[in-house]
């Protein structure tokens, strides 16, 4: 036989040596997920894994940690053969909190990993098929479901057993091998095996001579063709049809095919399904929009893993995944008579991002990578403060309201940061008490402003006069964008009422922000507050140390630089901090000290470079008091920056945007805009 490199033969002999793989979707996908670092993540008060095969490229997944655990659990049990292999994966939840977005890059990342050499999926066709003289001028066919080779191998013969003896005598498979492969058997589809059967009657039975009319050629995997991974979307009632995912009848081929009979006529490539079956992902967006007879379709493919039509029958392998929103899931559940339907689908609920660190990066992609221009192509600069009140004020608006929490304190525990007394135990208690109800869009993080709501915001602020005329994206413009969003789009009144109530939180956080970094500017230093939260923290600590000498000085190794370093422990300053923060007993001041010990043992024991800027409370009673003590009170810096009619005040206000525009990432206009917004009393607390 001869022995070039696109033989079954030579194809069988390249999986026996391990150089080519033959493997189920299922099992290729889960080899792909669990090849990729797996670190342990807590989540919400939670451990959970986090996939680095989902944090790759420029543009990744954000968070999205528990829906990524269901989905890869479910790839990996129906690998081992688990029920989930006769389901499919569907993502519920609202518009625009990344379900698509999950899956297409879920599939970009099995296009490439499939691109690898050692993971290629092959498949065959037909050659020479004008010598038998039933299909006409037709010369070549490949199969129309991508089949596998070894699927080709397992059924060369009537006989099963002889089909065994084949692959362990010419190809050297030992049992146990044949075994592995025959875990993943299926019959030929109905058009390869009838044309293999065609060759046998032509040869009269020859198996080499059989094997001279088959040619091994890899999948194609280009992203257009939709071979691979293909996506359905649902389309409307009257242009849809089960024609776009089957495959029908073809007129071109029954010009040529003589034999009514063959199963060849029916065109399967037509349908989205045969190019994704030769071990690929079939994307179903908005799988319950598709009129009932489509789902009913789906039903089929999802329970049996094959095409049917006219009672031919093609199997195939594919993972199935789908997309659906919250309303079109509750009207199609609604219907009992469509239970089995659901009954045979993995149901994954998708919340949006909660977590406001998280958040950031996500912000950075509605904002967008390309440095952004004015309508007169000027460069149009960005606020250092926008990505942080976008973040913040969309994440708000995500958060159920609780009895045992604060919307600042939810917030700020889901992020995984400090927030006073409460624990993170409090928050997982929380989000238990939300997940017990029924109705959905009440669970925690289920119900918000999305990240296409986020976009529209930036692009009303992008597109305002005010932003153009002074070429930056002023944060404090965002509010008034989202402002505008909420009652545009949002169309629940009850909704709509805590949206514009989660913004004037938003503005009271971003209010704190400014003041601390107007201290900044002030002191000419950009992490000045940074300095002093430290200095208090190290006081707190240092105040019962056992060397302290007469003159209250401590020394301490900095955790950071692994320095030796000496500080004066200034009690006066203790007090003020403390007095800001409304604890007037002595009990009062050692409880918050020994929690800040206990947080400062907790935290730089993993990261040596936690700073305690995420307690709100505390930076602002440091900002307070260093304000208060430098320059007579904020009240008086508001004075000073406010009326500049004398020569001292001009010189203060000159320095300080000085310091914004080379130290702290201002342009002139948001520096001044700033400025004048920290010299209103707008969103004071």
């Amino acid at each position: 036989m001869s022995n070039n490199s696109n033989t079954l033969h030579h194809h069988l002999t390249e999986v026996k040596q391990g150089n080519r793989r033959f493997e189920n979707a299922f099992q290729s996908v889960s080899r792909m997920l669990l090849e990729s670092n797996i670190e342990k993540v807590v989540v919400n008060g939670k451990t959970t894994y986090d996939f680095s095969i989902f944090r790759e490229g420029s543009k990744h997944i954000i968070g999205m940690y528990d829906e990524i655990n269901s989905l890869v659990s479910y790839v990996k049990d129906a690998a081992e053969g688990g029920s989930s292999k006769e389901m499919a994966f569907v993502l519920v939840g609202e518009p625009g909190n990344g379900k698509t977005f999950l899956i297409e890059f879920l599939s970009a990342k099995y296009r490439s990993f499939l691109s690898r050499d050692k993971n290629r999926k092959y498949t065959f066709k037909f050659l020479n098929l004008d010598k038998g003289g039933n299909y006409g001028k037709i010369t070549t066919i490949e199969s129309q479901t991508y089949e596998d080779p070894m699927i080709l191998g397992m059924n060369l013969f009537d006989d099963p057993d002889q089909n065994r003896e084949y692959l362990a005598k010419q190809i050297g498979f030992a049992d146990k091998e044949i075994e592995v492969l025959y875990e993943n058997y299926r019959p030929l589809g109905a058009c390869s095996g009838y044309i293999w059967n065609d060759i046998r009657n032509l040869t009269g039975g020859a198996i080499e001579e059989m094997l001279k009319y088959v040619e091994i050629i890899p999948v194609p995997l280009t992203e257009s063709l939709g071979t691979v991974t293909g996506k359905y979307p649902a389309k409307d009632k009257i242009t849809s049809s089960s024609v776009d995912l089957l495959g029908e009848e073809s007129i071109q081929r029954l010009l040529h095919i003589t034999d009514t009979n063959n199963p060849y006529r029916f065109d399967l490539r037509r349908g989205a399904l045969a190019r994704v079956a030769g071990g690929g992902i079939h994307f179903s967006d908005e799988i319950y929009k598709n009129k009932k007879d489509l789902v009913q379709v789906y039903l089929g493919v999802i329970q049996n893993r094959s095409i049917e039509i006219d009672g031919y029958k093609w199997p195939i392998d594919t993972l199935i995944v789908a997309t659906s929103n919250n309303s079109e899931f509750h009207r199609f559940l609604s219907e009992k008579e469509e239970a089995p339907i659901v009954d045979r689908c993995r149901i994954c609920y998708v919340s949006h991002n909660t977590n406001y660190k998280l958040q950031k990066s996500l912000t950075k992609y509605a904002i967008g990578s390309e440095t952004r221009t004015t309508l007169t192509q000027e460069n149009l600069h960005q606020d250092p403060n926008l990505n942080y009140a976008a973040s913040i004020a969309v994440v708000l608006s995500r958060l159920p309201r609780s009895e045992k929490l604060t919307p600042v304190e939810t917030m700020k525990l889901s992020a995984g940061e400090v927030a006073g007394e409460k624990s993170i135990k409090t928050l997982a208690e929380v989000i238990d008490t939300l997940n017990q109800d029924p109705e959905i869009i009440n669970r925690f993080g289920q119900k918000g402003l999305g990240q296409r709501n986020l976009g529209r915001a930036i692009q009303l602020s992008i597109e305002s006069s005010e932003t153009n005329e002074g070429r930056c994206m002023f944060a404090y413009d965002i509010f008034k964008a989202l402002d505008r969003i909420i009652l545009d789009y949002v169309t629940e009144a009850n909704d709509r009422t805590k949206y514009l109530e989660d913004l004037k939180t938003a503005k009271g956080l971003y209010r704190e922000r400014i003041m601390t970094e107007m201290f900044n500017a002030y002191m000419d230093e950009p992490f000045a507050i940074r300095k002093d939260v430290m200095n208090y923290v190290n006081m707190i600590i240092g105040i019962d140390a056992e060397n302290l000498g007469p003159d209250k000085m401590w020394k301490y190794k900095d955790p950071q630089t692994g320095e030796l370093k000496a500080l004066k422990i200034d009690e006066r300053y203790i007090g003020s901090v403390e007095e800001r923060l409304g604890l007037k007993s002595e009990e009062q001041r050692e409880s918050f000290r020994t929690s800040i010990r206990k947080i400062y043992g907790q935290k730089i024991s993993v990261d040596p470079d936690y700073d305690f800027m995420d307690n709100l409370e505390l930076v602002k009673a440091v900002t307070d008091v260093r304000l208060k003590s430098d320059i007579a009170g904020a009240g008086s810096l508001i004075g000073a920056l406010a009326n500049r009619t004398n020569e001292e005040n001009q010189k203060l206000y000159d320095r300080m945007i000085d310091t914004m525009l080379e130290k702290l990432g201002y342009c002139q206009t948001c520096a001044q805009k700033t400025i004048e917004y920290f010299c209103t009393q707008e969103d004071e607390k």
